[in-house]
């Protein structure tokens, strides 16, 4: 029998809500997920004995380079690729339903920076805007749409342009978010530095094999100066996924209720570490019901009391990922 889907996903509101769905969203999809019942087979776990959140086995990030990760018969709306050099073997993300992640992301964005509708947003996203099947593209363009401000669009590599724009929104005091790819960022405030100290600037991370690559402190240090503002804001966000966490500076990511963040001991995978100490990062995204929402990732970080948690870096050996934070 079809194990049946989990409809509330967006109306949580505290752990047991969250530990609850979680467990709901397992069953689901060891049942529905071809891959992922395999690979739970090949640990010979049976999805019955698995009761509480750290029983969960999560699912290697790699397996969306090769295989079609999905929990529905149901033709995908949408295939999200993920961006990689030459040569490099990217991962493919099929949407069967293009309204949970237009859900998440819309809801997420109000939880942390309120009404879209406030906002002019500008997106500075060459590198995304130049291949197709972006889901950050989509993101942005949607919450350009939503935001309905005729100034909000996107920006390629016309930095005069946004700098008259920006000048612009300043005078005018319009709250402000700038969107941008990181190698992007560095280049405009290097031509074009702004004293904007109200604009919120959102680094998606990336350099592209553009620029070197740079720890966080003298990335955020450099945008600071260049923009006039007090902190970067960041989105931690991957193709794999529908949910975004963001941090308002420092690099001090918090997620919304529906989604969590734990810590797998780099040489144990079924073991977790303790808060505070550094280990892989396991993502639990319950809003992507269609794919696999329990995926260990090639990032490294560490969790906080209060459940914010920090990118240290990646694992050796493991690919640069477009829309991935930086080495801290």
């Amino acid at each position: 029998m079809q194990k049946p889907l989990p409809q509330h996903i967006f109306s949580i509101s505290n752990e047991q809500q969250f530990n609850e769905a979680a467990l709901q969203v397992f069953a689901y999809q060891a049942h529905n997920c071809h891959i992922y019942r395999q690979f739970l087979q090949g640990l010979n776990i049976d999805p019955q004995s698995v009761k509480q959140l750290t029983d969960i086995p999560f699912l290697p990030i790699e397996f969306f380079k090769n295989h079609k990760v999905v929990s529905t018969t149901h033709d995908p709306e949408l295939i999200f690729t993920s961006s990689g050099t030459t040569g490099m073997i990217t991962s493919s993300h099929y949407i069967a339903d293009v309204s949970w992640y237009q859900q998440s992301f819309r809801q997420a964005f109000e939880l942390f920076y309120g009404d879209v509708k406030q906002y002019c947003i500008l997106a500075l996203l060459p590198a995304y805007l130049e291949r197709a099947g972006s889901s950050l593209v989509y993101m942005a363009d949607d919450l350009i749409k939503q935001s309905a401000h005729p100034d909000s669009g996107f920006y390629l590599y016309n930095h005069e342009d946004l700098q008259q724009q920006l000048l612009k929104l300043k005078q005018s005091g319009t709250p402000t978010l700038l969107i941008g790819v990181t190698f992007a960022l560095l280049d405009f405030v290097e031509r074009y530095p702004i004293d904007f100290p109200q604009l919120i600037v959102m680094e998606t991370g990336g350099m592209k094999g553009r620029r070197k690559e740079m720890i966080r402190e003298e990335l955020h240090a450099i945008l600071c100066q260049g923009f006039g503002v007090e902190a970067i804001h960041s989105e931690y966000g991957m193709t794999e996924l529908l949910s975004q966490a963001y941090s308002k500076g420092y690099g001090i990511f918090n997620c919304p209720p529906w989604m969590r963040i734990q810590t797998r001991d780099t040489n144990d995978p079924a073991s977790y570490v303790s808060l505070g100490k550094t280990g892989g990062i396991n993502v639990i995204d319950l809003a992507n019901i269609n794919s696999c929402s329990f995926i260990a990732t090639q990032d490294l970080g560490k969790i906080y009391d209060d459940q914010s948690f920090e990118i240290l870096g990646r694992f050796d050996f493991s690919d640069i990922r477009g829309c991935n934070l930086l080495i801290a």
